[in-house]
């Protein structure tokens, strides 16, 4: 059907379908009209157009390295971490040097002859080094030893049959009788050892011996209690521990029963021919009055006149020493004036000197009178020397 014109004509097909081409054609219009409200639109918001797009292409690229140094600014803190870490790594030695420097002003402000706990546990040789190189007396070291040294050579001379004073046949004789001979005289010892090894004459016998029966042998010997007890003890290890035989070293001998250095040194010594220092009463007041050494330790005693001495000369020397003491260098009143080393002793006007009068202290050969072995040497008695008497003999 047609449609009807605005002044009421009717329209046909055809200038219908020319009606909807000239709509076509005015539809590129409102194209355009729709093409520019969008610029319209786009300037509103980017009011610079192009130079807008460019700046902000250049403000992309300015970001770009923003994030490109973004790692950098996370890695800023660890620099600063490790800056603040840094300096705590130089302080650490800081500290330590400080202590160290601490510790060496400690050291060095040590005040002398303070010994340190950590000192005294290494080991007792550091005292004698010291004693060895700084005699009591002030004279050097070297003027000390030679004077020690001819002082051991003069007592020889006086002195050619020393030996120990105490009668045995065996090491295991030497070391009873060794332990029987503290605090009595070796008189005593050798005038109660006959009966005691007549009824024991081994390590075993003495092991399996009554301890009444031995107390009554000792009594003549002071603290018999005791020493039945050590005799009988040392006879036991000995059977256990070293076949009934008695051993011929220190580390040995000094687990026994009491037995310490002094008596080891002596079996040692005149049992077996190894040199050792006997450290008795007589020794430790004889080498202080000779200013050898001012110690009153017997083991540092031994160490520091050890030092003195070649070791082959020790056994000797402790001979010399001990029977000086006993018959002219008395305790209480020595016999200055009939001293042999009177010129080289500095402790000489302690005693007697008067010549006459000092010769009535001489004791034992010295002074004509018996000795202290009932069996000595033939060489003791061809200088003089006589026996002692027998237990009980007037």
């Amino acid at each position: 059907m047609g449609e009807r014109a605005p002044d009421g004509s009717s329209k046909t097909g055809k200038s219908a379908k020319k009606a909807v081409g000239a709509e076509g054609e005015t539809s590129p219009a409102k194209k355009a009209t729709g093409k520019a409200a969008k610029k319209v639109t786009k300037r509103a918001e980017n009011p610079a157009g192009k130079p807008a797009e460019k700046k902000a292409a250049s403000a992309a690229k300015e970001t770009a390295p923003a994030k490109r140094t973004a790692p950098a600014k996370k890695a800023a803190p660890s620099k600063t971490a490790a800056k603040k870490s840094t300096p705590a790594k130089k302080t650490a030695p800081a500290r330590r040097t400080t202590s160290a420097r601490k510790a060496a002003v400690a050291k060095k402000v040590k005040p002398a002859g303070v010994v340190l706990p950590a000192e005294a546990a290494v080991g007792k040789a550091a005292p004698v080094k010291k004693i060895a190189v700084r005699p009591p007396g002030g004279e050097s070291p070297t003027a000390l030893v030679r004077r020690a040294r001819r002082i051991n050579r003069e007592l020889a001379e006086v002195y050619p049959y020393a030996h120990p004073e105490l009668d045995f046949e065996n090491p295991f004789q030497l070391l009873v009788a060794t332990v029987l001979s503290a605090q009595t005289t070796d008189l005593r010892v050798n005038q109660t050892t006959p009966a005691l090894f007549a009824r024991y004459p081994a390590p075993e016998d003495l092991a399996a011996a009554n301890p009444e029966e031995v107390e009554q042998i000792l009594r003549p010997c002071g603290f018999f209690r005791a020493k039945t007890r050590s005799v009988i003890g040392l006879s036991k290890s000995l059977v256990e521990n070293f076949g009934g035989e008695v051993p011929g070293r220190l580390e040995d001998l000094v687990t026994l029963p009491g037995v310490g250095r002094k008596t080891a040194f002596v079996v040692l010594g005149n049992a077996y021919g190894r040199p050792g220092i006997t450290v008795d009463t007589h020794f430790q007041r004889l080498v202080r009055r000779w200013q050898w050494t001012d110690e009153t330790d017997p083991d540092k005693i031994e160490a520091a006149v050890g030092a003195l001495f070649p070791k082959s000369e020790w056994t000797d020397l402790s001979h010399h020493v001990i029977w000086h003491g006993r018959r002219i260098c008395h305790a209480r009143k020595p016999a200055c004036g009939a001293c042999p080393i009177a010129p080289l002793c500095p402790a000489y006007g302690e005693g007697e000197t008067d010549p006459e009068k000092a010769k009535k202290l001489l004791k034992y050969e010295k002074g004509g009178f018996p000795g202290q072995r009932l069996n000595p040497p033939q060489a003791y008695l061809d200088a003089g020397g006589k026996p002692a008497p027998p237990l009980g003999a007037a």
